[in-house]
């Protein structure tokens, strides 16, 4: 029988999910501004730690927790308009991380199998991976339809588990964000925080946290 525990007790880590933007590309210049278009078009206040409390979730979450950001709006309204502004040419440019690219080839040499689970839409999770150059690596794509209840909910962690065919216990998450976080704790899972988002201290849900995933051994993930 394959011995499926760790050096420190735990479960040894067969697979692993990763979330995108935060953690494989650098997109929050471009969402915080994003975001800021939205609300200054309907002279709503908001300050950085606002901004920052939408990263890595979905728009209908968002507005779930904050139904009165902007009152007096359709839910679908708001979106489409959240999404017009996600689209203009003029925000901020995507950064590649490329230590992370460094982590998945490494994995993927090693023949450890990965998915996406990102609060995204499915064309964005495809066309960043194309540019990064591994769409042909990843496994299966949890994208922001396949799920009712996003980010800090674990379902959209547990659809990729059971996608990858493997139980949460054996499973690693990486996210850059504290809702990110939550969900890959809430799904049963060991969580690696990346800081490329957001200062260390925010990130303490994390197992680990990390400036880079080169910083990260496998399976020995944590230290």
């Amino acid at each position: 029988m394959t011995d499926l525990t760790g050096t420190d007790g735990s479960a040894a880590p067969r697979a692993a999910l990763f979330d995108l933007d935060g953690t494989l590309i650098n997109s929050e210049p471009r969402s915080l501004a994003t975001w800021a278009r939205l609300l200054d078009a309907h002279n709503v206040p908001y300050d950085d730690e606002l901004l920052h409390r939408f990263m890595g979730r979905r728009g209908q979450d968002v507005f779930a927790e904050y139904p009165d950001l902007i009152p007096d709006i359709t839910l679908d309204v708001i979106i489409a308009e959240l999404r017009v502004y996600g689209a203009d040419p003029g925000l901020p440019p995507v950064e590649h991380l490329p230590e992370s690219v460094k982590f998945l080839q490494r994995l993927h040499a090693a023949e450890v199998p990965f998915g996406l689970v990102t609060s995204a839409g499915l064309a964005w999770a495809e066309t960043a991976l194309t540019e990064l150059g591994v769409r042909e690596l990843f496994g299966p794509l949890v994208t922001a339809g396949d799920v009712t209840e996003g980010k800090p909910d674990p379902q959209g962690y547990l659809r990729g588990a059971e996608l990858l065919g493997h139980d949460p216990e054996h499973i690693v998450v990486f996210e850059d964000t504290p809702a990110g976080i939550e969900a890959g704790r809430r799904a049963g899972m060991r969580v690696i925080g990346i800081t490329t988002t957001h200062p260390p201290a925010t990130l303490s849900r994390a197992h680990r946290v990390v400036e880079h995933l080169t910083e990260v051994d496998w399976p020995d993930v944590l230290p």
